[in-house]
C-alpha cells in the first residue's frame, strides 16, 4: 500500500514539476530538449504578432459568421410575407461545429484524447489535416495574473499555471476555485450585448477549438516537442465582436493592461493523429 501511496506521489509529482518554478530555474540547463539551448529561440519569435492576429482573425471572423447562421437557423428565420411564413432549410451536418470551422479555415483541427504518454493522462493530437510549420495551433487559455495578483489558493495542487518569461502567470484550470474566478471575471468586463472573453473552454465543447493548449504535454526524449510557446498580447485595434473568442481575462481591470495571450506555434509541419508535444522550459516573446 505505501508503495502504491508513493508511486502515486511520484506520479502527481513528474506531471507538476514542469510547472514548479524553482524546479525549472535548477533544470533549466539540463534538459537535452531545451530549444533556448538548442536553437536560440529565447528571444526571437518564431513567427509575427500580425501572423498570430491574422490567423486568430480569420478563425474567430469564421466562427462569428457560423454563429450568426447558427442563430438564423434556430429561429427558423422566420419571415412573414403575405400571410406565408417561410422557413429556411435546415444547416448541413457539421455546419456550425467549431472544429469543421476550424477545417474548413485553417486547414486543420485539434482533440483532446487520453495522450500517447504513459501516465500523462489527456493529451491534444490533431484530428484531421496538416499543420504548417509557424501556424498557431493552440492557445493556452486561463486567468491572467500581474505579477502582484494574488493568487496562492488558486495554485495549490494545480498543474495548470504557466509562467511567462515576464513573470505573469496564466491559470489554465478548468476546475475549482480556478474555473469560478475566470467565470467571475468574465462577466464582470461584459461591454453591454458583447462578451469580451470566452467561458466555454471550461466545458467539454469549447467554442473556440484553439483553446484547449493547457492540455498539450511536455516532450520526453522519446518524443520531441513539435510545439514551442509564444507570448502574445492583444492589440487594442482587435475587433470588439470577435473578443468573444478569447480564451483568456484579466484578474483585475482597473489598470488599463493588453490582454497577455500564450499560443502554441508549430515548429514542424505535423501530421493527422500526431499529438502535440511543447517543451515547458521554452518560451518565445
Amino acid at each position: 500500500m505505501i508503495r502504491a501511496a508513493l508511486k502515486t506521489v511520484q506520479r502527481k509529482w513528474d506531471s507538476y514539476k514542469y510547472r514548479f518554478v524553482p524546479w525549472v530555474a535548477v533544470n533549466l540547463g539540463k534538459n537535452e530538449r531545451t530549444l533556448r539551448k538548442v536553437q536560440g529561440l529565447s528571444q526571437d519569435k518564431l513567427v509575427s504578432d500580425r501572423d498570430i492576429s491574422a490567423s486568430l482573425l480569420t478563425l474567430f471572423q469564421a466562427l462569428f459568421r457560423s454563429e450568426l447562421s447558427k442563430h438564423r437557423e434556430v429561429l427558423g428565420f422566420l419571415t412573414v410575407s403575405s400571410q406565408t411564413v417561410y422557413r429556411s432549410p435546415a444547416p448541413e451536418d457539421g455546419h456550425c461545429d467549431p472544429s469543421r470551422v476550424m477545417l474548413d479555415t485553417l486547414g486543420f483541427s485539434i482533440h483532446r484524447a487520453p495522450s500517447s504518454l504513459q501516465a500523462a493522462g489527456t493529451g491534444v493530437f490533431v484530428d484531421v489535416g496538416v499543420v504548417p510549420k509557424g501556424a498557431t495551433v493552440a492557445m493556452y487559455p486561463g486567468t491572467v495574473y500581474q505579477t502582484h495578483e494574488p493568487i496562492f489558493f488558486q495554485s495549490i495542487g494545480n498543474p495548470f499555471v504557466f509562467r511567462c518569461i515576464d513573470g505573469v502567470l496564466i491559470d489554465g484550470n478548468d476546475r475549482g476555485i480556478s474555473k469560478v474566478v475566470f467565470r467571475s471575471c468574465s462577466g464582470r468586463d461584459r461591454l453591454g450585448p458583447f462578451k469580451l472573453s470566452d467561458v466555454s473552454w471550461l466545458s467539454a465543447s469549447p467554442g473556440n477549438p484553439l483553446a484547449v493548449g493547457q492540455y498539450v504535454n511536455n516532450c520526453s526524449n522519446e518524443k520531441a516537442a513539435n510545439v514551442c510557446y509564444q507570448e502574445f498580447d492583444v492589440p487594442d485595434s482587435f475587433p470588439l465582436e470577435l473578443r468573444q473568442y478569447l480564451p483568456n481575462v484579466n484578474y483585475r481591470q482597473d489598470i488599463h493592461r493588453p490582454l497577455r495571450c500564450v499560443v502554441l506555434v508549430a515548429l514542424r509541419e505535423i501530421h493527422a493523429g500526431e499529438e502535440l508535444f511543447s517543451n515547458y522550459f521554452t518560451v518565445v516573446h
